[in-house]
């Protein structure tokens, strides 16, 4: 019984490393130090999928939420978070009229909003973000790593609304150079 269970655990944790790391090359994170700012720009390609696309048509209100935290590396112990964002964007799509209402909001404040029946301009709304900015470069250390982190999940819940798993997570480090 005890080999059956080890055996079990051995599996679960290969998938789920092999899901992770499979989410980890999908969403695809850059972050840039430009005028006293980092900006983060991040894009998950492969989320608008045929079941986010068959949720929307069904007329059911779809958000993607973003978690954004840039740490910095610290030896020998847990590293320190230096600033984090939640981006959430929100597809409201009238059946009727064929229209999107579409609602960026970060940190819970309403930035950018739009209506479109253009597909490609939802699939770039919910899965792509140019030039977040994160936080001003006076709360950096000079000479050191820090990195950005982006999870992404998918609302309605659901094990395949994003893909393969219902949450994707990816990074991308730097090193602070004044």
């Amino acid at each position: 019984m005890d080999r059956l269970r080890w055996g079990a655990w051995i599996v679960v944790t290969l998938v789920g490393g092999s899901t992770l790391a499979l989410a980890a090359e999908n969403l695809r994170v850059v972050p840039l130090v430009r005028d006293d700012a980092v900006l983060v720009s991040f894009e998950l390609p492969d989320a608008y999928n045929a079941d986010v696309r068959e949720t929307i048509s069904a007329g059911l209100e779809t958000t993607f939420t973003y978690n954004v935290d840039l740490r910095q590396v610290v030896r020998f112990w847990v590293d320190r978070t230096v600033a984090t964002a939640v981006v959430s964007v929100t597809n409201s799509y009238d059946n009727l009229t064929g229209r999107h209402s579409l609602t960026r909001r970060v940190d819970g404040r309403v930035v950018d909003a739009v209506v479109t029946q253009d597909e490609e301009t939802v699939r770039q709304w919910l899965t792509t973000l140019d030039r977040l900015p994160l936080c001003r470069t006076v709360r950096l250390e000079a000479n050191r790593d820090y990195y950005v982190r982006v999870s992404a999940r998918g609302r309605p819940n659901g094990e395949s609304m994003l893909g393969l798993a219902s949450a994707f997570s990816g990074q991308a480090g730097f090193t602070f150079v004044p």
